[in-house]
């Protein structure tokens, strides 16, 4: 691995630290006030969407490599849905489960850290060219995954309500899951966003400016949330399913887009490469928020970011060594 990869591995477990320290010094407020949920709102509802409208608004759709978008998406997606399913029939077996659970625990799975890993990791690696092409990953990313991990967390809140209120109709419950999928911090700015790059309008400077400022409030807020997580939650408890999160977006999902892209897409090269490391990237800190927007899991998703992170140190070089393999 890379020694700028590696800086930037330390500088995020610094700034996690950082978190945890504000937290067990209780800089923020007693853990009753509940400090993180106030930060995962913010970063929720106003530097989130700041940052999902600025990227829709602005991506030239035209340019972008579909082939391979789709070669990505498809193996994730694919990955992210059947975990979804089996902890869905999980939960409709035993009923322990939260019902946000399957969703959360499919977001964990399937969206990585592409930014705060991905982009030097890319750099360093692949170069300019490399960038360019994760870049591109990097711009629909959270339009697919977000937006898939609201539609199934919002179909199943809508369906247990229509159970717990005497069974509504089949018409209700799509209708309820549609209006709140809409209606949402993350899709809401992801659809004003791509109406807004339709019609051809521009950022305006001042507005793109403003976006910009609030959006890059992302990745440092959320990497402080970690850490706070860690020191309010713990992971007494937590730590045989969050290694089964860590293993599968370290290993399946990297497996699969490595198996789809190449023997199903025939891509190869520069684009393979990317695209198997963007995959193999840690889970990503947006799978804190999305717990903590509902509730559900946020210790279990803490840990498996933190051990996702840490682990990226020996499955990345592996990943580099099958890459080498197929390409010699």
């Amino acid at each position: 691995m890379s020694a700028a990869v590696l800086a930037k591995l330390l500088a995020i477990v610094v700034t996690v630290a950082l978190g945890w320290l504000a937290g067990r010094l209780r800089w923020l407020g007693e853990p009753e006030a509940d400090p993180a949920r106030i930060l995962s709102n913010a970063a929720f509802y106003i530097f989130v969407p700041a940052l999902l409208f600025r990227t829709t608004a602005r991506v030239d759709l035209a340019a972008l490599p579909w082939r391979m978008l789709i070669a990505y998406f498809l193996p994730v997606v694919a990955l992210m849905l059947l975990v979804y399913a089996w902890q869905r029939r999980r939960r409709g077996r035993h009923g322990a489960l939260p019902v946000a659970a399957p969703a959360v625990r499919a977001m964990s799975v399937g969206f990585g850290n592409t930014v705060q890993m991905g982009i030097p990791m890319a750099a360093a690696m692949f170069g300019e060219a490399g960038l360019g092409l994760h870049l591109m990953l990097v711009s629909v990313h959270a339009l697919v995954l977000l937006s898939l991990s609201t539609v199934l967390v919002e179909l199943d809140l809508a369906h247990d309500k229509s159970q717990r209120e005497g069974g509504a109709s089949l018409w209700a419950t799509l209708r309820s899951t549609l209006r709140n999928t809409v209606i949402h911090p993350v899709v809401l700015p992801v659809l004003a966003g791509l109406a807004w790059n339709a019609a051809g309008f521009g950022v305006p400077a001042l507005a793109d400016e403003v976006l910009q400022l609030l959006g890059s409030a992302v990745v440092p807020l959320c990497l402080v949330l970690i850490g706070l997580s860690l020191a309010y939650y713990g992971m007494r408890g937590q730590v045989r399913g969050s290694l089964a999160l860590a293993a599968a977006k370290l290993l399946a999902a990297p497996a699969l887009v490595l198996a789809v892209a190449h023997w199903g897409f025939g891509l190869g090269g520069l684009p393979l490469a990317v695209m198997v490391m963007a995959a193999a990237a840690p889970v990503g800190s947006n799978a804190l928020i999305f717990a903590q927007r509902y509730m559900t899991l946020q210790a279990e998703a803490t840990a498996a970011i933190v051990f996702s992170t840490l682990a990226f140190m020996a499955t990345a070089p592996l990943w580099l060594a099958v890459l080498g393999r197929l390409g010699s």
